[in-house]
């Protein structure tokens, strides 16, 4: 009986130190993220929904409204505004910044360039300029005498108020966005593209396929995962629109509120008319319209269909 004992006490005396076992290491290292994420992201997002139900008086102030924020919000003419702009600048990055950074992706993974490191570089290098100075020198370049005037000029294009324009407004914001955003997204595509099986184009080549429909039936098709995961990160950044509107115009919409976003209008209404409740309720809804863009945009791709 003891001889059966002696090899189950050595086993329990050969257990690490607590600190030193694998699930407390593991919840050492997992706990901070757990702790911020609970904090910033889980309680912001609870609290926000809570004060979308209040009227803030002030500091401690509150009264509970039920739903009249988002009663009011049916019948606020700024907010439909803002949505319409947001959702043209979404739609208008969506068609700029999916089928222009592939096609790049495309032609710096095939033979046809030199260096497409090089290039590859040059364009990522706008996205690790700061957001503000993009913003500071597009205000330069957008102005009627500005470097895009001049550049449009040669095709006979008359000089246009780019800044100064309602309706331009949202197309001077994607030309920004394009900008910057065009390098990061063929990083995306190249890395997808880079995934595809060279005995592929190889077989299509033997079997007389050109460049081109080798483009159209193999990349195209077999990128369709990586198509979903920039399509649904566009969205996101076209809706969380805010930067750009604020640095062009200075905090306004922009000429005719043309470029006012859902964001920036959440923004002021929060922190320049303090109206807390009512902002929340304008972060929920737009948080529900991403939601449901995301989940249809998903719909769409086939991400729901068993294989």
């Amino acid at each position: 009986m003891t001889e059966q004992h002696a090899p189950r006490r050595k086993e329990r005396r050969r257990k690490p130190p607590f600190f030193q076992r694998p699930w407390v290491v593991a919840a050492v290292f997992i706990l901070p993220f757990l702790v911020l994420y609970g904090v910033f992201r889980v309680y912001a997002v609870g609290y926000a929904v809570v004060l979308s139900f209040q009227d803030i008086q002030g500091i401690g102030v509150t009264d509970w409204t039920g739903f009249s924020n988002y009663r009011r919000l049916l019948s606020d003419s700024t907010f439909f505004l803002a949505l319409r702009n947001t959702a043209l600048y979404t739609a208008g990055t969506l068609l700029v910044l999916i089928p222009v950074p592939f096609v790049l992706a495309a032609v710096l993974q095939s033979k046809l360039i030199a260096r497409p490191v090089a290039l590859r570089s040059a364009f990522f290098l706008p996205v690790l300029t700061s957001l503000v100075v993009v913003g500071v020198v597009f205000s330069l370049l957008l102005t009627t005498n500005g470097l895009v005037n001049s550049f449009l000029g040669l095709f006979g294009v008359p000089a246009q108020g780019w800044l100064e324009t309602r309706h331009l407004a949202i197309p001077a914001m994607i030309i920004m966005a394009t900008w910057r955003w065009t390098g990061i997204n063929i990083i995306y595509f190249t890395t997808g593209l880079s995934n595809i099986p060279k005995e592929l184009y190889e077989s299509a080549s033997v079997d007389g396929a050109g460049p081109l429909r080798r483009f159209w039936h193999l990349s195209v098709p077999l990128s369709k995962p990586i198509i979903l995961f920039v399509t649904v990160l566009t969205i996101f950044g076209g809706f969380q629109l805010f930067v750009e509107p604020l640095i062009l115009w200075g905090g306004g919409g922009g000429p005719g509120q043309g470029g006012l976003s859902v964001v920036m209008h959440l923004y002021r209404t929060a922190f320049t008319s303090f109206q807390l409740g009512y902002a929340s309720a304008i972060g929920v809804v737009l948080a529900l319209i991403i939601m449901a863009v995301s989940l249809i945009t998903l719909k769409l791709f086939g991400f729901f269909k068993k294989e």
